[in-house]
């Protein structure tokens, strides 16, 4: 608990000397807080002609009284300013955290976000930073100043009555002992809580992102129960450990009366043998009456921390994840490659155990097209994830331009290379701006241009909005066909010398298929480019064809050299076309 509070404070990064600064004044005022009950003791002490002599004492309670202002005003305006800086420091601090994890997620391996659902991402950066900001904010607002009291009240009432001290000293080890039993009690059982705060969370977002079936599937009142039930269990571990804290509240209120009672009792009897006055009493009652408070304050910002302990070890394990592909020390970007690419040996094992990729070679020529067929599994997508580094081969070596890629910065990496998936990737926001994401800076004649070559003009200029048009959330606005041939348009803007077609048209039906091999004609010249596809009809012109089978290249030629050869691409061409053949004369006939 200690650590993980440790590293909450060393996330103040810039804002760390203000944090120092906070730090110093909150002291200032553990020390300023204790002159009211002190004086006011004093006072008493004086108008009942039992004060001890000294310089204050001697010349009545005028200067006590003025003293006592002088603290409650220096006490006031501290801890206003504590207030002011410690919600800026907070709330900037937060900002900075938020941007810091959603940067460090976005340079996250897809693996790690294939197996992460998106919803519990975004679940545990708002928790995070809100538990971060929560705790800033408590710790130098009171948390802080509150303890600080606890170092300076001990020692001071030991200098004053070390006998009633002693009550005092007896009512800080119980809170502490019964604190601490609480916490070690209900911890395993808050981290339960938080799992199934992760769960509702991710359940919620996936039936929002799946609205269409679910309501396609009359499947609202069965998610709705799902959502319910799983809710109903995180009510069931929460009530227990709410039970505890609640007994923590009790006692504590219980103990202020308790104390004072008891401090009256031990007052009246050292009174009355003259070890004490009354203003010490009254002072002592004070400084009880003080210390639940503060302690109370202690216990709360305890319950604070371990309530968002278990958010913030989720948030610390994700921006503790190191991104498996990241740039070497002495990265270099080379600008502009030609597209000259090489594959020598490469090997890759996503387990350690069965090869996705096994002894790999081939060259591309800049401007070449190369198509990777084979069944689904054979190895064809984790090659081409090679290529842009989603992993690293455990051996072997990939080359563009004759340099490893490795020794590329991966930002100049991926902007020379061009990716068509085969489902069109959009934001929820307008085709502009996701016509930018492959130039920033592109112009709207740039856009119109890039827009007419992918075939996407003309759906584009129906549109009242034109290229502020929002596309919808993963552009459901827009039609498969539209959607494919915008991200087309978008590889055009970004013009990289090295393009990836993921099963671009696997989707599509015949007429607007039709459009999109003709976008994607155009969008592939002179330029080195790998088609991954399963219609071998779309690849019939690649300058070579690798065909795959588990994570092995086992023919590679042209389309009609592979099918002259007779083997196993030459029996899925002739599988495809005669079902191909046997669906046409179907339609003939009817």
């Amino acid at each position: 608990m200690i650590r993980l509070y440790t590293r909450v404070l060393e996330l103040l990064g810039k804002e760390a000397r203000l944090g120092w600064i906070l730090a110093g004044a909150n002291l200032l005022l553990a020390g300023a807080q204790f002159a009211e009950p002190v004086l006011f003791g004093k006072i008493i002490d004086v108008l009942s002609g039992k004060a001890a002599p000294g310089p204050l004492s001697s010349s009545g309670a005028w200067p006590l009284l003025a003293a006592w202002v002088g603290f409650g005003l220096f006490t006031i305006a501290c801890s206003a300013l504590v207030a002011l800086h410690a919600d800026k420091l907070a709330h900037r601090q937060r900002q900075a955290v938020l941007t810091d994890y959603f940067e460090h997620i976005m340079q996250l391996p897809l693996t790690f976000h294939t197996g992460t659902h998106s919803g519990r991402l975004m679940k545990v950066m708002l928790n995070g930073t809100d538990s971060l900001w929560r705790l800033w904010l408590g710790f130098f607002r009171e948390h802080f100043a509150a303890i600080m009291s606890l170092v300076v009240l001990l020692p001071l009432s030991l200098y004053i009555n070390w006998r009633m001290a002693i009550l005092l000293f007896v009512l800080c080890v119980i809170f502490t002992v019964l604190t601490t039993l609480v916490v070690r009690k209900t911890y395993g059982m808050q981290s339960e809580v938080e799992e199934h705060y992760s769960n509702l969370s991710a359940r919620a977002s996936d039936a929002l992102g799946n609205v269409a079936l679910v309501q396609s599937f009359v499947r609202i009142d069965a998610e709705v129960q799902g959502l319910r039930y799983v809710a109903d269990k995180l009510l069931a571990v929460q009530m227990p450990v709410l039970g505890w804290w609640a007994l923590v509240t009790v006692i504590t209120r219980a103990s202020t009366t308790i104390t004072v009672l008891a401090i009256f009792t031990v007052g009246i009897y050292l009174h009355q043998q003259g070890l004490t006055t009354v203003g010490e009493i009254v002072m002592f009652v004070s400084f009880a009456t003080m210390l639940i408070q503060k302690l109370e304050q202690v216990v709360s910002f305890i319950n604070s921390v371990f309530m968002e302990a278990p958010r913030l070890q989720e948030f610390f394990d994700v921006l503790d994840a190191v991104p498996a592909v990241r740039d070497r020390p002495g990265a270099v970007d080379t600008g502009r490659l030609s597209g000259l690419v090489e594959f020598n040996d490469v090997s890759f094992s996503y387990d350690g155990k069965r090869p996705a990729i096994e002894d790999l070679s081939f060259t591309a020529l800049p401007g070449q097209t190369i198509a990777l067929v084979g069944p689904t599994g054979a190895g064809k997508s984790t090659a081409i994830a090679l290529l842009h580094r989603a992993f690293d081969p455990q051996s072997g070596i990939i080359k563009i331009d004759g340099m490893d890629i490795r020794a590329l910065k991966l930002t100049a990496l991926r902007r020379n290379i061009g990716v068509v998936f085969q489902e069109a990737l959009l934001f929820n926001r307008s085709l502009a701006d996701n016509l930018r994401v492959g130039k920033p800076d592109a112009t709207e004649e740039e856009m119109r241009i890039a827009a007419s070559r992918a075939q996407a003009l003309e759906f584009i200029e129906r549109s009242d909005k034109k290229f502020e048009t929002h596309a919808g959330e993963r552009g459901r606005m827009l039609s498969g066909g539209e959607r494919q041939r915008l991200s087309i348009a978008r590889a055009l803007l970004k013009d990289p010398p090295i393009l990836i077609l993921d099963e671009a048209t696997s989707a599509l039906d015949a007429v607007t298929e039709a459009k999109v091999n003709a976008a994607l004609d155009e969008v592939m010249k002179g330029r080195t480019t790998f088609v991954i596809a399963h219609r071998l009809s779309t690849i019939r012109n690649a300058t070579r064809i690798l065909v795959f089978d588990n994570g092995r290249v086992i023919e590679s030629g042209t389309f009609d050299e592979l099918v002259t050869k007779g083997g196993r691409f030459a029996e899925l061409a002739r599988a495809q076309f005669m079902v191909q053949a046997e669906a046409r004369a179907s339609i003939e006939t009817q």
